[in-house]
């Protein structure tokens, strides 16, 4: 059954067998390691229902574009891969390049191997796969030609290895010899197949443009703006940009950086600015002490366009949420934990695992660090009935204005003023149970009759303070954005203590930072997320 987020710009077909969608560039087919990001494979397979037995039928570069099918049944997979297997299944790409192209199709035919990071293309008589690439010019331009490629073979690189090994490497393709570009210049835009069951001839076209920001393609692939509009535009260096950070939020853009802007990042502000039809742009500097600052001084400054509002609303997953660009360090939202937020929102962790089953009825759901409440939000418009902890009276009141939003009654909620720690024990003392917890503290906290939480040393003892309170097979929620932690210890800080007071783990599921959060070797992962049934 189609949810109310079922909208998904990247999807170009579904039925019951077949999904294909149309990848955008710097976006993995599946995850190269546990810990890395999610591929587009793990981000449609954990998304929805009826995509949790998603098979890969074949793959696509990270930084190619373009068409790439997946199948949803057993005989989906057996029928694509047997055409792909008899080449049965056309292929068509196209590409461009800034090199001299000949002017007469021609024929690549080698034997491809790996070397170091590459692929080298070696003659047929010295071994390994064998491939094949047909070549043809679409048009040329002044310094550029469009081509098309059509792999009669599936090897790895292998229309990128040809193009280069014939003097004419792919625009973009810095490993092959490609002159530097915003991306990748190669997209795979056509396919044509056999239906699996009725065996009718489909074909799929998906049109690439190659002058497009490759930052906001890959946001705009996975994010329907009908439904979010408060997002990450740049990442830093996983984006190609070190040490800048830039959001949409709604109608306006912040800017993130420990520097002033440079004239090539203003310009780049008011072209985003003009591409979302925003209202204003405000910069902050990041600075490492913002606690020591009053929230004036922490706040952004405006440098584009109007003023917001006092206050003002985006759009997250359907949902409204009030943000302000006057109170300090935070506006109001946690644009990472958007994904997790979505998981309360439709009651679906991942594959094969829900958040609360059908038959609960109401969930009763504990939101420590509960600061403006949103993960509250999404749980109560889910229909459970929230108890939202925070430290902060403000905070608090912002929540509630957050329920009204969205037509929630705070009424029927708690909110709760006070330290977590001192309100586990008078839950535990009351033998008040949840059936789920969510932890998403501060990476570093004090209060008055707590005294101080730091994520990196305290959230064994923030989790096992919490198993109390968390009915049998409930929901554990636990988070943190202390990026030194890292996640394999961030793992085993969570399961061992609740093996220590003697509970089990039934189902556990990871969830990295989104897509538009990517991660890289140059920008590494600080949001560690897991679900967890606990027994």
């Amino acid at each position: 059954m189609a949810s109310h987020l079922d909208h998904y710009p990247l999807v170009c077909f579904e039925d019951e067998h077949l999904l294909v969608v149309n990848k955008p560039a710097g976006l993995n087919t599946h995850a190269p390691s546990p810990f890395a990001g999610e591929g587009v494979y793990e981000w449609l397979r954990h998304r929805e229902d009826r995509w949790s037995n998603l098979a890969i039928i074949h793959r696509l570069d990270k930084e190619t574009s373009g068409l790439l099918i997946f199948a949803k049944t057993a005989l989906a997979n057996r029928s694509l891969t047997e055409q792909f297997t008899q080449h049965s299944i056309r292929k068509k790409y196209i590409f461009l390049t800034d090199r001299t192209a000949p002017s007469k199709p021609i024929t690549a035919i080698s034997s491809i191997i790996r070397l170091g990071e590459k692929y080298v293309s070696r003659p047929l008589h010295v071994g390994g796969e064998q491939a094949e690439t047909r070549f043809r010019v679409i048009s040329s331009m002044p310094e550029r030609t469009l081509m098309e490629a059509e792999p009669i073979t599936g090897r790895t690189h292998q229309i990128r290895v040809h193009a280069a090994e014939h003097g004419f490497p792919v625009l973009g393709d810095s490993l092959y010899g490609g002159a530097a570009f915003g991306r990748l210049c190669l997209h795979s835009q056509d396919i044509a197949l056999t239906h699996p069951t009725t065996q009718a001839k489909l074909e799929f076209r998906a049109t690439a443009d190659f002058s497009s920001d490759a930052r906001c393609a890959l946001r705009s692939a996975l994010i329907d703006p009908q439904t979010t509009n408060a997002y990450r535009v740049v990442h830093g260096a996983s984006d190609h940009w070190p040490g800048w950070y830039v959001d949409r939020l709604g109608d306006y853009v912040l800017s993130q950086s420990e520097q002033p802007l440079s004239s090539t990042q203003l310009a780049a502000l008011e072209h985003w600015l003009k591409l979302f039809s925003g209202r204003g742009a405000y910069h902050k500097i990041l600075n490492r002490h913002g606690g020591r600052f009053s929230s004036q001084q922490n706040s952004p400054e405006r440098i584009l366009g109007d003023k917001a509002p006092d206050s003002f609303v985006v759009v997250e997953n359907s949902l409204r949420f009030e943000l302000s660009c006057n109170e300090g360090y935070s506006l109001g939202i946690f644009l990472d934990q958007r994904e997790n937020r979505r998981r309360f929102l439709t009651r679906h962790v991942a594959a094969n695992f829900t958040a609360f089953p059908k038959d609960l009825g109401q969930a009763q759901v504990l939101n420590a660090f509960a600061y403006t409440c949103a993960f509250s939000v999404c749980a109560a418009k889910a229909g459970a009935r929230m108890v939202s902890v925070d430290l902060s009276k403000k905070y608090l009141e912002w929540g509630r204005r957050n329920f009204v939003l969205n037509g929630i009654d705070p009424a029927h909620h708690e909110f709760i003023y006070g330290d977590v720690f001192d309100w586990f024990r008078r839950f535990s003392k009351k033998q008040r149970l949840f059936d789920a917890i969510i932890l998403d503290p501060p990476t570093f906290s004090r209060s008055r009759d707590g005294g101080s939480f730091q994520a990196e040393r305290d959230y064994d003892r923030l989790v096992t303070a919490s198993l109390p309170l968390l009915k049998p097979d409930g929901l554990l929620f636990a988070s943190t954005n202390s990026a030194k932690t890292p996640p394999e210890r961030f793992i085993e800080t969570v399961t061992k203590a609740i093996a220590a007071v003697g509970r089990t783990v039934e189902r556990q599921h990871y969830a990295p930072q989104p897509p538009d959060f990517p991660i890289s070797r140059d920008e590494t992962a600080y949001l560690k997320t897991l679900w967890l049934r606990v027994r």
